[in-house]
């Protein structure tokens, strides 16, 4: 696809508002600054000296950034050409830009601001995948009675999977799975018998004699592995939140609520991530799922990007493409195609640009809600516990997540995980169990509450009632 052509139709410039000034936001920043048919200049966080200090720290000169503490000041400094810096998005909602950047990662406020942008005839590009997880449907479905669209964005990895995933379906390829590799590699040294991941150095004496497939069965190999990488974390959240907002996005679903969370080399994905009747792991095809890279130091890393498993229909061309270097499974009826990148805001503007020019989401044109990330107790969990949400992950301690068969809320529905966190619990909630409405007090005001609601209504009585 020739993307000058693509984005041709209309040479005009799309102004896009950053809404969290983090990783994400400061890498949309710094491209904004080169992208010729994009322009950001207002930044939005905790609080407006933060906004403005990401501004500086990309390169924007600090006589030009205005810091604003009123929709006055806020207006004024938008049209003589400066960047405006503020600590509320409901100070700028109305300023004339076209797409609101949700790059938070906070469920409740970054609910509140695609709220606020949709009511203001705004586009909405929700990095904030803890928002999609749990209102990204009924969301999207707002903002369509509204005229204006909720995307994903690429430079994550949802919205490039689903890009994948309907390339594939366009070429008429049969999807066994898809997915992406963990956020961070797991690079194993056998010479000091420890695995490098995310910066922390785990001890794994026993996982050498594993490092190779070699003619072991995937289901053996897979076990092997998951015990002797026993001392690292297997399974997070933002993995499954990720696959939650793909599910819904494109009608598939997890083979296990879980993910089988493989550790695989690039080339044994094929094998291992096939049905079972394939000698692979899977217990049925055209799942979503998840795998940790596995691979020696200096060797090429997936860098969290993502794939597809497709059926080799003709054995020729895949033993032609096995030999230009494809991966192909090793009893040649599967192969992966991937992306082994995911560049975050580097990579956005073609969201933005699809959105602002075209009127077109990264994601699905109407996602439906087929998926619920809940949330599951891993200890006893005492009334009265806060679920507080943290870290660079935004996980719960002692809590992690499943995929679950979507459904109206009601008090004994597993609660959406990001809908529970900070919540206090009402009740004593068992390790080993879901945690599930009745076990929450939710704040009267919660927004996010009421969006739930809304779209549960939305999707769900809609479909009793057909």
């Amino acid at each position: 696809m020739n993307y000058n052509a693509y984005f041709s139709a209309d040479s005009r410039t799309v102004e896009a508002c950053i809404i969290g000034t983090g990783g994400f936001g400061r890498s949309f920043l710094s491209q904004g600054l080169r992208v010729p048919q994009m322009s950001v200049r207002i930044g939005v966080d905790v609080d407006a000296a933060t906004a403005a200090a990401a501004m500086q720290d990309v390169g924007i000169s600090w006589d030009d950034i205005r810091i604003c503490d009123d929709a006055e000041s806020a207006r004024a400094a938008f049209e003589d050409g400066s960047f405006v810096a503020v600590g509320d998005f409901a100070l700028v909602a109305d300023l004339p830009f076209d797409v609101a950047v949700e790059a938070t990662g906070h469920p409740v406020h970054g609910a509140r601001h695609a709220e606020l942008a949709i009511a203001a005839g705004k586009h909405v590009a929700m990095v904030s995948k803890e928002v999609d997880s749990v209102v990204g449907p009924g969301l999207a479905a707002m903002a369509a009675d509204k005229g204006v669209l909720v995307t994903p964005v690429d430079g994550d990895q949802p919205s490039l999977l689903i890009g994948l995933i309907t390339w594939a379906q366009v070429l008429g390829f049969e999807i066994v799975a898809a997915g992406k590799s963990s956020e961070y590699d797991f690079v194993h040294d056998p010479e000091t018998g420890t695995i490098l991941c995310n910066g922390g150095t785990y001890e794994v004496p026993g996982f050498a004699p594993f490092a190779r497939m070699g003619d072991r069965s995937a289901a053996e190999i897979v076990a092997a592995r998951a015990e002797a990488a026993s001392a690292l974390p297997q399974r997070a959240v933002p993995d499954l939140c990720e696959m939650t907002v793909v599910a819904n996005a494109c009608g598939m679903s997890p083979d296990r609520p879980d993910l089988h969370c493989p550790i695989a080399r690039i080339e044994e994905v094929p094998t291992i991530l096939s049905g079972t009747e394939d000698g692979g792991i899977l217990s049925r095809t055209g799942v979503l799922e998840v795998f940790h890279c596995l691979r020696a130091p200096g060797e090429i890393s997936f860098a969290g990007g993502v794939f597809v498993v497709i059926r080799c229909d003709h054995a020729d061309t895949w033993e032609m493409l096995r030999d230009k270097g494809h991966v192909v499974s090793r009893n040649g009826k599967t192969a992966m195609v991937f992306i082994p990148r995911h560049l975050l805001g580097l990579e956005a503007a073609t969201s933005i640009l699809e959105a602002g020019l075209l009127g077109v989401s990264s994601g699905a044109p109407a996602p439906g809600h087929h998926i619920d990330l809940v949330a599951h107790a891993d200890r006893d969990l005492p009334a009265g516990h806060r679920l507080a949400m943290g870290g660079h992950h935004h996980s719960i301690e002692g809590v992690s997540a499943r995929m679950m068969p979507a459904g109206a809320l009601d008090g004994d529905s597993p609660a959406p995980f990001y809908l529970a966190s900070n919540c206090r619990l009402a009740r004593d909630v068992a390790a080993g169990e879901l945690i599930r409405m009745r076990h929450l007090e939710i704040p009267q005001d919660s927004v996010l509450a009421r969006l739930r609601e809304s779209q549960d209504a939305r999707f769900f009585t809609a479909r009793k009632s057909a």
